[in-house]
Protein backbone atom coordinates (compact mmCIF):
# COMPACT_ATOMS: atom_id res chain seq x y z
CA UNK A 1 0.00 0.00 0.00
CA UNK A 2 1.35 3.41 -0.94
CA UNK A 3 1.28 6.51 1.25
CA UNK A 4 1.28 10.12 0.04
CA UNK A 5 2.83 12.96 2.01
CA UNK A 6 2.23 16.60 1.11
CA UNK A 7 4.86 19.02 2.39
CA UNK A 8 3.68 22.60 2.48
CA UNK A 9 3.00 25.53 4.78
CA UNK A 10 0.02 27.61 5.86
CA UNK A 11 -0.97 30.37 3.45
CA UNK A 12 0.54 28.68 0.39
CA UNK A 13 -1.96 28.84 -2.49
CA UNK A 14 -0.08 26.18 -4.49
CA UNK A 15 -0.35 23.93 -1.43
CA UNK A 16 -4.12 24.45 -1.44
CA UNK A 17 -4.24 23.34 -5.09
CA UNK A 18 -2.03 20.33 -4.38
CA UNK A 19 -4.17 19.34 -1.39
CA UNK A 20 -7.29 19.25 -3.56
CA UNK A 21 -5.69 16.99 -6.17
CA UNK A 22 -4.13 14.67 -3.60
CA UNK A 23 -7.33 14.40 -1.55
CA UNK A 24 -9.34 13.54 -4.65
CA UNK A 25 -6.91 10.95 -6.01
CA UNK A 26 -6.17 9.41 -2.62
CA UNK A 27 -9.87 9.20 -1.83
CA UNK A 28 -10.73 7.54 -5.13
CA UNK A 29 -7.85 5.04 -4.86
CA UNK A 30 -8.11 4.43 -1.11
CA UNK A 31 -4.53 5.61 -0.51
CA UNK A 32 -3.71 7.15 2.87
CA UNK A 33 -2.16 10.60 2.89
CA UNK A 34 -0.90 13.17 5.34
CA UNK A 35 0.15 16.78 5.26
CA UNK A 36 3.22 18.09 7.06
CA UNK A 37 4.16 21.74 7.39
CA UNK A 38 7.77 22.52 6.50
CA UNK A 39 7.60 24.96 9.39
CA UNK A 40 7.51 21.99 11.77
CA UNK A 41 11.28 21.45 11.53
CA UNK A 42 14.40 23.36 10.51
CA UNK A 43 15.47 20.41 8.34
CA UNK A 44 12.25 20.42 6.29
CA UNK A 45 12.26 24.20 6.00
CA UNK A 46 15.88 24.29 4.82
CA UNK A 47 15.45 21.44 2.34
CA UNK A 48 12.08 22.30 0.79
CA UNK A 49 11.54 26.07 1.30
CA UNK A 50 11.73 26.98 -2.41
CA UNK A 51 10.00 23.83 -3.67
CA UNK A 52 6.67 23.68 -1.83
CA UNK A 53 4.34 22.07 -2.23
CA UNK A 54 6.32 18.86 -2.42
CA UNK A 55 4.62 15.50 -2.91
CA UNK A 56 6.25 12.36 -1.55
CA UNK A 57 5.13 8.83 -2.33
CA UNK A 58 6.34 6.32 0.21
CA UNK A 59 8.85 8.90 1.45
CA UNK A 60 10.38 9.52 -1.99
CA UNK A 61 9.99 12.89 -3.69
CA UNK A 62 7.53 12.64 -6.56
CA UNK A 63 6.62 16.23 -7.52
CA UNK A 64 7.10 19.81 -6.44
CA UNK A 65 5.32 23.13 -7.09
CA UNK A 66 2.38 21.47 -8.87
CA UNK A 67 0.75 18.06 -8.62
CA UNK A 68 0.03 16.44 -11.97
CA UNK A 69 -3.03 14.29 -11.37
CA UNK A 70 -2.32 11.87 -14.23
CA UNK A 71 1.29 11.41 -13.12
CA UNK A 72 0.21 10.89 -9.49
CA UNK A 73 -2.35 8.26 -10.48
CA UNK A 74 0.24 6.45 -12.61
CA UNK A 75 2.76 6.40 -9.77
CA UNK A 76 0.18 5.01 -7.37
CA UNK A 77 -0.83 2.23 -9.74
CA UNK A 78 2.61 0.57 -9.56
Amino acid sequence: MHRITLLGKPGCHLCDDAREVIARVAGELGVPWEEISIESSDELRDKYWEMIPVTLIDGVQHDYWRVDEVRLRAALST
